[in-house]
């Protein structure tokens, strides 16, 4: 719709529309990154953004077989296995059925950990390593911010084995954030020499009603980790924005002091812009128009909620106006163009 033809972006579908490319061949999937890259350039030329999302989902494995149109095998029917389907209706590419697989135990997640460290050594990126970074770069300048996408630290928030080390074993959960602290360093220290700005990171850890484990331990095991990868960014003239869905106001004086920004801003879990402004106002806050709202609210609920952001961003500053998250497949075409019409128009 909005560049007048069939876009190569999105999420579930880029991941399947991947998988497909691999399976019919090294051909094919040229043609498919060439085409994601197109695509992505000219949906942020369109959309005249200010921050311009040059990374979308991949799923770059090649499948085993393809089951039909939308399903694909991955891995050997003699061990580890597990079938992924796409949904047209949902645009989700998602996991249907696996091999057999014991609940993780602290040895498992020792194993892991042993996984982690032994990859982590061969982690030497450079700024060659992140090509839609610098196509991005080259295509805008410096008239647009481009992000470096994915530094997280946190606690895996998928799994009941990483969430119950909390209480049990908060020795591996720290191993695993020093891990992940490592790891980021070493992006952030490659994807400077490119002169990017802005770095996106943070991790998902609450719901509506709250965090999914304690203020405690957020503040014993992660932030000393958040700290180290925040630093990192300000020695080398960076910013570090940190991305949570839910209600992160118990966590609130111990993670936004400590960042440059927040996104993922979840308006529906009471995450209040101007309380936000008026608390932190050395943040920087990007979003909270509720894709909740945009999916399945009317075109004047969507002017209504994007009125009061801007309102906010005229009156304190630091804010990017837009949606929280996603913009989730089947959201009504009017309800987008409403949203970037009231935007354009009350700048």
């Amino acid at each position: 719709m909005v560049l007048g033809r069939e876009a190569y972006v999105g999420s579930g579908i880029q991941q399947w529309r991947e998988a497909a490319a691999l399976w019919e061949g090294e051909g094919a999937h040229q043609e498919f990154l060439e085409r994601t890259r197109r695509d992505t350039i000219d949906l942020g030329r369109v959309l005249d953004l200010d921050m311009v999302r040059v990374v979308y989902w991949r799923q770059p494995e090649r499948p085993t077989w393809r089951i039909d149109e939308y399903t694909f095998f991955y891995g050997s029917q003699d061990a580890d296995w597990r079938i992924m389907r796409f949904d047209p209706d949902t645009e989700l590419y998602q996991e249907i059925d696996h091999s057999p697989r014991p609940e993780a135990g602290c040895q498992d997640l020792q194993e892991e950990l042993d996984r982690t460290e032994c990859a982590l050594e061969g982690y030497k990126p450079t700024a060659e390593s992140f090509p839609e970074i610098l196509m991005g770069l080259q295509a805008y300048g410096q008239s647009r911010a481009i992000p470096a996408w994915g530094v997280m630290i946190g606690v895996p928030y998928g799994s009941a084995a990483w969430l119950e080390a909390i209480a049990a074993r908060p020795d591996l959960v720290a191993r695993l954030l020093d891990l992940q602290a490592e790891q980021a360093v070493r992006t952030i220290r490659a994807v400077s020499q490119l002169g990017v700005r802005v770095v996106l990171g943070g991790m998902d850890l609450a719901n509506n009603v709250g965090p999914l484990y304690s203020p405690r331990a957020f503040r014993e095991l992660v932030v000393p980790r958040l700290k180290r990868v925040v630093e990192t960014c300000r020695s080398l003239g960076m910013f570090y924005f940190f991305a949570s869905d839910g209600n992160l106001w118990p966590i609130a004086d111990y993670l936004f002091p400590e960042v440059d920004g927040y996104y993922e801003i979840d308006r529906r879990a009471g995450m209040d812009l101007r309380l936000l402004r008026r608390r932190y106002p050395h943040l920087t806050l990007v979003g909270n128009i509720s894709s909740h709202t945009l999916h399945l609210g009317t075109a004047e609920e969507v002017v209504e909620e994007t009125l009061s952001c801007l309102e906010v961003a005229h009156e304190f500053g630091s804010v990017i106006v837009g949606c929280s998250n996603q913009i989730v497949c089947q959201t009504p075409e009017r309800n987008l163009i409403a949203m970037l019409e009231t935007i354009r128009d009350n700048r």
